[in-house]
Formats: structure tokens, C-alpha cells, sequence
């Protein structure tokens, strides 16, 4: 039966997705039915767990001049061999279980005109049927709920063995005694799994992040924007899934594409990442100034063996020589707008327009402005997840140069062309990698593990498709 699975499922599952006020997701995750078997199978492990703590009160009964009690109710074993979760369309998940089986024992007083015994006994409960309705949502603060809207069990058999003589005396009044304790056992059973669900499963699946604080400057939110939607084949998750600035959140000036993920089943779950999530992110560093990068001698790496002064430019612009002669140089490299990303079968790729300002160092080390450039060039990205976190890579081609404003006069830009081809590739491309590669955290819930990773590109969005390992606490 898969309640705590629940957190493996519902919200262990329930990673990235985003969407606006709008209706179209940014980023979409979906629990296949073998996430969901999954599920039920940590379900029933962790179930059977809380149902072997399960206290029965003592049971007293007067029937005409007959009195019984039955106390120290103890449950000996328990066993759940079939069970299954099915998502229910517009409502949530079925936990269905049928054949279970458990066995008590505890003691037995008894009082019949002059007669007293006492004798212990083993009871054997089978042919149990339980039907559990899981309605999910999410609340104010877009974290996922979980609460039981409907259970059900039914008891089909009831065996009782006494190790005393007083068998006869059970018999007298076995039908009182057999209805009494199905109806005990059959509302402990939903009280138990009530509970179970409130206290376990709906605090493990709070432990979804609402929002990811990616480092300084940028925030992820991850809030729930509808309730989860069930299908007839899968459970479907909605999170806004938006990067914005910490300093100053504003209204992203576009929306998120339709998105219709794949009939795709071979993995557990699947994650839809529109283009919209990963330009989200481009704005907000954006907004936060984050897209600024500067080039001095001492950045780039001693191996690339390239001297940052104006004695080396000078040779594609004479008159740095008598202007600024033998000074070091700085390169200030912007953004002028933030970057636009395409996703497509092919993979991403955008064409960043970079500022380059160069600057030469006064002996007194204020900046004197020598020229800016404009640079622009394709730019592929290589996606991947690796411990739970989506990482990256850029692969920038040949950049092309236009010069935007000089104080040395003019010059032949495509002189330039080698050189900044260098610095980028040797200073600022290995710097936003190294980035990258921290990459960003997928709202994971606690102890929960992503395996067999598989991606494809479609219009508009990347699939990620993982198994799914929930790691218990020690």
C-alpha cells in the first residue's frame, strides 16, 4: 500500500515545473505507473511498520447475563500481499488492498451465572480488504497536500484458538463476540491509516521546497501553481518554476509555451522543462547584474601565455602606442539585454550579445575607455542531472566583432578577431562553466534519489526522464 509512498510519489517525484498565472506549464513533472508501483512498493514495507504498532483497546461486553473481556490485545504478524495504487482522474490516488491478513493474541476473562474463566487466545483476521482515497492539492504557501478523503476495510473472516478449556463458553456467544472485534479492528485500521497519512506522509511531502536560494543573488520558486492533476495513466505536477532576482522580483515579460509532454513510460518519472524556466534565469541574473565579467592579466590562465597591455594591441591599433604606452589593459565584459534561449529536437542554443569595454590602467590605476565592442556568437548548452541537480555546459563559436564607440579613433576590427576569440574562450567561457557545472537544485523531497537519467529535446522543451530511490532513515 503505498501511503508514506506518497512522498516517494507525489512529492519525492514532484520536481521542477513551472507555470505562470497562465495556464501553460513552464515545468512539468510526471509519475508514470511505475513510479507509482514504486511507490506502493516502499508503501507497503513502511506501512507494515506502522501497523505492527498498532495498540487495539480492551474489548468488554455484556450480553444478557454473560460478561466477557478480552484484554492485552498484541498483533503478531501482519501481511499486505496485494496491493495497488491507481490515480484517480480529477480526484487523486487509489490505495486498493486486498487479501491481507494479521494475527493477534491477548487474554480472555469471562463471566456466565457462576461460572469465571480466564484463558488466552490467538486470532487469526482474514480475507481483509482495505480502500484508501488519497485526495491531493496544495495550499496557500504552494506546497503539496495530502489528506484521506475515503477509507474502507472489511474483514471477511474471523478464526479464534484457545489454549485453556474454555472454548464452549466462546461458542455460547461467538457472534457477539466476532462482530464486536471486526468492528474494532475495521476502524483502527482507517484511524491508523488516517493518521499515518496526517502526521507521516503529509509532513514528509512539506519538506518540498517552496523555494531554492541559488546563491547570492538568485532565487528558484518552486510553488505549486494548481493542484496535482491525476489521469487515468499518470499524476501530473505543476510548479511555477521561475528564477528571480533576490534584490528586486519583477513580472516576467513573457509566458510559458504549451507544453505537452510525450506518451514516453520506460522511467518512473519525467520532467518538462520549458524554454520559459531557463529564460527566467537569464533575466534574473540579468536584473541582478550578475552578466558582468572582467578580464585582467591575472584572469586569464598562466598556460594561455597572453600579455594584457597596450604594447599588444597597439599592433592592430597604432596609436594605443602613443597614447597609452605600455599600460595594462582591462576588459569589462556586459550584457546589454539578457540572453534568449531556443529549445528545439536539436538541443539549446541562443546568441548572446556581450559588450566588451576596453579600458587601459593609469599608473594612478583609474580606467582611461579606449573602445567598446559589440560580440556576438552561436552558443550551444549541454544539459545534463547529476545529484539532483540540473548542470550545464557552453560551447561558444566563432564570435563576431562590430565596433560601437572609440576614443582611439578608428580601426580594423577584424584585426581583433583572434585575439578576443582567446580571451573568451580562455577566460570567460571556463568561468561560466565552472558556474554551470554547480548547477541549479531540482525540488526534491527528502532522501530522495534520482537514477537511470535519460533526455531528449523536443519544440520548445527538454525531457528528463529518472527512476526513483527513496533512501530510508538510518
Amino acid at each position: 500500500m503505498g501511503v508514506q509512498s506518497l512522498a516517494v510519489a507525489c512529492g519525492a517525484l514532484a520536481l521542477c515545473l513551472a507555470l505562470t498565472t497562465a495556464t501553460n506549464p513552464g515545468f512539468v513533472v510526471r509519475i508514470t505507473q511505475a513510479g507509482l508501483d514504486y511507490a506502493k512498493q516502499e508503501g507497503i514495507a513502511m506501512m507494515k511498520k506502522e501497523l505492527a504498532q498498532l495498540k487495539l483497546p480492551d474489548i468488554s461486553v455484556k450480553y444478557g447475563n454473560k460478561h466477557y473481556e478480552i484484554t492485552r490485545l498484541r498483533l503478531r504478524d501482519f501481511r499486505l500481499p496485494e496491493s495497488q495504487i491507481t490515480p484517480i482522474s480529477n480526484v487523486g490516488l487509489q490505495v486498493s488492498i486486498s487479501n491481507a491478513f494479521a494475527e493477534l493474541s491477548g487474554d480472555w476473562w469471562v463471566k456466565f451465572l457462576f461460572v469465571r474463566g480466564h484463558a488466552s487466545f490467538n486470532l487469526k483476521v482474514e480475507n481483509v480488504s482495505i480502500k484508501i482515497i488519497l485526495s491531493l492539492g496544495s495550499d496557500a504557501t504552494g506546497k503539496p497536500t495530502i489528506s484521506t478523503s475515503n477509507c474502507s476495510a472489511r474483514i471477511s473472516k474471523i478464526r479464534v484458538h484457545f489454549s485453556g478449556g474454555f472454548g464452549w463458553l466462546y461458542n455460547l456467544f461467538h457472534s457477539v463476540i466476532e462482530s464486536k472485534m471486526r468492528k474494532i479492528l475495521e476502524s483502527k485500521v482507517c484511524d491508523n491509516v488516517d493518521q499515518y497519512v496526517q502526521n507521516k506522509v503529509q509532513k514528509h511531502i512539506q519538506t518540498l521546497p517552496v523555494t531554492a536560494r541559488i546563491d547570492g543573488k538568485i532565487g528558484l520558486d518552486y510553488a505549486l501553481v494548481a493542484p496535482p492533476r491525476a489521469t487515468a495513466q499518470s499524476l501530473d505536477l505543476y510548479l511555477k518554476g521561475e528564477f528571480y532576482s533576490l534584490a528586486h522580483r519583477s513580472t516576467v515579460p513573457f509566458s510559458p509555451p504549451p507544453l505537452a509532454l510525450p506518451p514516453d513510460h520506460d522511467r518512473m518519472v519525467y520532467f518538462g522543462a520549458s524554454s520559459y524556466f531557463f529564460n527566467t534565469a537569464c533575466i534574473a541574473y540579468h536584473k541582478a547584474g550578475a552578466l558582468v565579467f572582467e578580464i585582467t592579466e591575472a584572469t586569464i590562465p598562466k598556460d594561455v601565455g597572453f600579455k594584457l597591455d597596450t604594447s599588444v594591441f597597439s599592433a592592430f591599433i597604432p596609436q594605443l602606442e602613443e597614447m597609452y604606452p605600455n599600460m595594462p589593459m582591462k576588459f569589462r565584459l556586459s550584457a546589454p539585454t539578457a540572453p534568449f534561449l531556443t529549445i528545439g529536437p536539436g538541443g539549446i542554443s541562443f546568441q548572446p550579445i556581450v559588450d566588451a569595454q576596453a579600458y587601459a590602467i593609469l599608473p594612478n590605476s583609474s580606467l582611461a575607455p579606449l573602445f567598446l565592442l559589440s560580440l556576438t556568437g552561436n552558443v550551444s548548452a549541454v544539459i545534463n542531472v547529476r545529484s539532483g541537480r540540473i548542470v550545464g555546459s557552453l560551447d561558444v563559436g566563432r564570435i563576431r566583432l562590430s565596433l560601437k564607440d572609440s576614443a582611439v579613433g578608428t580601426f580594423q576590427v577584424q584585426l581583433l578577431q583572434t585575439v578576443m576569440n582567446n580571451l573568451t574562450s580562455s577566460t570567460l567561457l571556463p568561468h561560466l562553466n565552472a558556474r554551470l557545472d554547480e548547477g541549479f537544485p531540482l525540488p526534491l523531497l527528502d532522501r530522495i534519489q534520482l537514477s537511470n537519467t535519460l533526455m531528449k529535446f523536443y519544440q520548445n522543451f527538454l525531457l528528463l526522464g529518472a527512476d526513483v530511490h527513496f533512501q530510508p532513515q538510518a
